[in-house]
């Protein structure tokens, strides 16, 4: 849901008045404080086990979109920032530290497959709320819409929270004949190392500022595909929509596959080709994208790279640093995530200023390959 935050941006403009930089700062505040609570909500779900945590997360949905539905009592991009930046913010690190940690364990003998199909729905609920989201408002208003979304995010949580648990102490998967892949049951690299070990390391940096590089052009895509195509192209809204459905749809659909493959070829391999595709369509695509089938054709390779990035980073740190305090060390590494989103505020700003969209995705491109550096490092060190 939070990922169709596009659809909201050209109505917050138009009925209220805001700027673009406005208009994206509550989703920028809602992925900063995602990125920071992962860390306590990582820890929580090592301790206290997923169900809690994520049964919390679910009623922090419930509060923070219905707060956020206020928004015609109280019209002030402040509020928005409060509601939906603060709690829903909180909400969604609550329910998706529990995600990775819970597959790791279950399926040891498939952590890529079974880890990028846990994560698999947070891209694919863009998909269907992106083009609905715009009917939506259309229908009841930014503010009514939000109090739907209050209702749907906060009882598909409490489902999701009801139905999640860790393997029983000192269960092992069953043994599977026939199939052999490179990463099964393979040892952590350097053992279960714990938190406070684990940013004393080159590599914990490493990883954070790979991760903050990929997942910033990411966020610039998911804030902006959907103005680009009614600005630049002058789409309907609805059909200008369809880019970050498109861009959902392989965001979610291609969480398993990238697991699939990285079992079978290496995790970071399949992200050194997954974030050189991105990279250069970021930095093609002020140019390429002049209709609406090349710009859902980006928007296809795009979401190919944001779905590498959540499928498969926690599986490089379960890999690297082990499975037992993989709740918070993820936490810490996905941190990174609010220094992504505040790239994706400066994409909004040079629009404001230049108004023109080739800025933001050069910004997006260039980093996007700083990242690719850092994996390539990564990867000579040892971690696969």
């Amino acid at each position: 849901m939070s990922y169709a935050w596009g659809s909201f941006v050209e109505p917050l403009k138009r009925d209220l008045g805001w700027t673009t930089e406005q208009a994206t700062l509550p989703f920028t505040v809602m992925i900063v404080i995602f990125a920071i609570a992962m860390i306590p909500a990582g820890r929580l779900q090592d301790r206290i086990g997923p169900r809690r945590v994520a049964a919390a997360g679910a009623t922090l949905f419930l509060l923070g979109y219905g707060a956020a539905a206020l928004l015609r009592y109280i019209p002030s991009p402040a509020w928005l920032v409060l509601s939906y930046g603060l709690v829903v913010g909180m909400a969604c690190a609550f329910t998706y530290a529990v995600i990775a940690p819970v597959a790791r364990k279950w399926y040891p003998d498939r952590p890529g497959f079974a880890v990028s199909c846990g994560v698999m729905g947070f891209g694919l609920a863009a998909v269907v709320l992106a083009p609905l989201k715009k009917i939506m408002v259309v229908a009841w208003g930014i503010d009514g819409t939000l109090l739907a979304l209050a209702f749907l995010a906060g009882a598909g949580a409490f489902v999701g929270a009801g139905l999640v648990r860790n393997p029983p102490e000192g269960w092992t998967a069953p043994q599977r004949t026939g199939i052999s892949y490179p990463t099964s049951y393979r040892p952590a690299i350097f053992g279960d190392v714990p938190p406070g070990k684990f940013v004393r390391t080159p590599m914990f940096y490493m990883l954070w500022v790979a991760l903050a590089a990929v997942i910033g052009g990411g966020l610039i895509a998911i804030g902006l595909l959907t103005s680009y195509g009614e600005v630049e192209l002058k789409l309907p809204p609805a059909v200008a929509a369809l880019s970050i459905s498109a861009y959902s749809l392989v965001n979610g659909l291609g969480r398993p596959f990238a697991g699939w493959l990285a079992d079978r070829i290496g995790t970071i391999r399949v992200m050194v080709i997954v974030y050189a595709i991105q990279a250069t369509v970021f930095l093609a695509l002020p140019w390429l994208a002049t209709s609406l089938t090349r710009l859902i054709v980006c928007s296809l390779l795009l979401g190919l790279g944001y779905a590498a990035t959540f499928a498969l980073f926690p599986v490089v740190v379960a890999a690297g640093f082990g499975t037992k305090h993989l709740g918070m060390n993820y936490g810490l590494v996905f941190s990174a995530f609010g220094l992504g989103a505040v790239k994706g505020l400066i994409g909004a700003r040079l629009l404001d200023i230049t108004e023109s969209f080739a800025p933001a995705f050069l910004l997006a491109g260039s980093t996007t390959v700083l990242g690719l550096i850092l994996l390539l490092a990564l990867y000579k060190l040892g971690l696969r």
